[in-house]
């Protein structure tokens, strides 16, 4: 029996005579899966009242929700902000007193929670991918049954860990078990996420490499050993350079406590720190929250799209900097998405907020009817949305890997030629793994992109909005709308420009930092004058941009003339 079941009418109580209720207990208590349940058999669904569930990640929610189903036996059919969200219900409490809400964590302050609803209220990364690997073979060679759990940053640490500890355990020596390797990531289909939570094979100890995804709100059974880096992927947005990077930085003691939590849930389990004491000791209390370290704008734009116009005055959970928030009042305005009162336009800031894109991109697919290349853009969003490198490079094949890419390559960048390998995927290879193993792509990531770009086409169909896709594909080379297409990409992306400067790297619009084009871009170590770029990263100590385009700089005037001071 789960151990929150003896609460059961001590919760029920609770919730009944108070509008929130906040409860802290030790992972895998049953906090998610049965106080649900509980509330459901105590009569709250009737008269057509629903108990609305939500988790701080997808794989949670799904697996949440495909566990309860199997204990009512029911057939089920996601992230959300949490600062957001928090704020909403609070908002929406006042009007409707008969609002019931739980929040259940297993580290929460809940002082911090209880003042908010009140009325009047980690080293270098390649040396500690090294060491987690020799853990991880050291606790397979000298510890008992049990499956293993590994903190990563990222998709490629973990793709890079699961093909070495694939190829290393064909030579262990232990025929009575072997190691089966798995990935968990948010880059991952849901199908493929699933795999970690089946039992391992007989025989067989199931190694997970993950990213903070399985930190909270997933149990996976059978882990009894956790490897834990101490560091964590995190996006972190400069208000002054109005660039948001994707950043490694030390976990907070709160993450270090829950990566703890996740060993030895059915049994005595055991934790490795990849750090010392002393490094534990320096780590903050608690990370930094998302709204406070992130670019505002998808914010801003969710709670103009609620008809809350006054987002300055909105009662955040944890409050922005104010300078974070003028910086994307700027942006949405520069992106024609609120007018000269701060109010949300229509139709386009209003689309722009419905489509489940960022604001550049929003922007980006709703102007490309302007320019002719609607059915391209919804590919380039697909691809580019996916968050992680289509191309597989095997070590010591680098030649290979260059002249296969050159296939699909496109003189101006990133952007068409991952566009021409995908309508190869869709035409020519017909949707083949066999096509992606031939030309060194990922092919469930281009299996993945195929059904973003359908999710994306239905979005702005409902918009009566005609996408063509009719058109003839070119099959490598030069793309017959290139010029339009990287039009399109300048009105959306003007504040992702950068300039190249005599060296070889490049500087951002307001010239504050040194960009450096990625080794997996085209455009490394390649000429040009003025770029626009998707994502960018710090990895190294070094700031790279990835996902770039050649543009002309007469462009960032045409299409964002407010954004830019006259350049000479």
């Amino acid at each position: 029996m789960l151990s929150i079941a003896k609460h059961r009418h001590a919760l029920l109580y609770l919730i009944e005579n108070h509008p929130v209720t906040i409860v802290v207990a030790e992972t895998s208590a049953g906090k998610s899966t049965q106080i649900p349940q509980y509330l459901e058999d105590a009569g709250w669904c009737t008269d057509d009242k629903l108990i609305g569930i939500t988790q701080p990640r997808r794989v949670a929610a799904t697996t949440l929700a495909t566990r309860v189903a199997e204990e009512v036996g029911c057939e089920v059919g996601t992230r959300h902000s949490t600062d957001i969200l928090l704020g909403l219900l609070k908002k929406i409490r006042r009007k409707r007193p008969e609002l019931r809400i739980v929040i259940s964590s297993a580290t929460l302050q809940a002082e911090q929670f209880r003042a908010f609803f009140a009325e009047g209220a980690q080293s270098p990364t390649e040396n500690y991918f090294k060491k987690a690997i020799h853990t991880v073979l050291a606790i397979h060679k000298d510890e008992p049954d049990g499956d293993i759990l590994v903190f990563f940053t990222g998709r490629e640490e973990i793709e890079q860990a699961v093909q070495e500890v694939s190829e290393r355990s064909l030579h262990i020596t232990q025929p009575s078990r072997q190691l089966l390797p798995l990935p968990l990531y948010a880059g991952l289909s849901a199908e493929q996420q699933m795999y970690v939570f089946e039992p391992a094979p007989a025989s067989h100890r199931k190694v997970i490499f993950a990213t903070n995804i399985a930190e909270a709100s997933v149990t996976i059974d059978g882990v009894v050993y956790v490897v834990d880096c101490g560091f964590v992927k995190l996006r972190a947005y400069n208000p002054k350079t109005g660039i948001e990077a994707l950043t490694a930085i030390p976990i907070s003691k709160t993450s270090a406590a829950q990566r703890t939590g996740r060993a030895g849930r059915t049994r005595s389990g055991k934790c490795f720190r990849l750090y010392t004491e002393g490094a534990f000791q320096s780590l903050p209390e608690e990370s930094v929250p998302e709204i406070q370290r992130t670019n505002l704008a998808p914010f801003i734009l969710q709670l103009k799209a609620l008809g809350i116009d006054n987002v300055l005055r909105f009662n955040f959970f944890s409050p922005p900097p104010p300078e974070q928030m003028s910086r994307a009042l700027e942006l949405l305005y520069s992106l024609g998405a609120l007018d000269d009162f701060a109010k949300l336009t229509r139709p386009l800031g209003l689309r722009m907020a419905e489509l489940a894109v960022e604001p550049m991109m929003a922007k980006t697919l709703l102007s490309a009817p302007d320019f002719g290349c609607l059915g391209e853009m919804l590919t380039i969003a697909a691809m580019t949305s996916l968050g992680i490198n289509v191309w597989i490079q095997h070590e010591g094949e680098k030649k290979k890997f260059e002249s296969t890419r050159r296939r699909f390559a496109v003189e101006e960048g990133d952007h068409l030629t991952l566009l021409n390998a995908f309508e190869a995927f869709i035409g020519i290879g017909r949707k083949e793994s066999r096509f992606c193993h031939e030309n060194l792509l990922d092919f469930k990531a281009m299996t993945r992109a195929v059904s973003i770009r359908g999710q994306l086409k239905r979005y702005v169909e409902r918009f009566g909005i005609t996408v063509d896709d009719r058109a003839a594909k070119p099959k490598s080379g030069a793309h017959s709308n290139g010029e339009n297409i990287r039009r399109c990409l300048t009105a959306g992306y003007f504040a992702h420009a950068a300039k190249m400067q005599a060296d070889g790297t490049f500087r951002n619009v307001s010239g504050s930092i040194v960009l450096h084009a990625h080794p997996s871009s085209l455009m490394f170590n390649r000429k040009a004058d003025w770029v626009i770029f998707h994502e960018i990263m710090e990895t190294s100590g070094k700031t790279y941009i990835r996902d770039i385009t050649n543009i002309e700089k007469a462009w960032l005037l045409e299409y964002a003339p407010g954004f830019f001071q006259p350049m000479s």
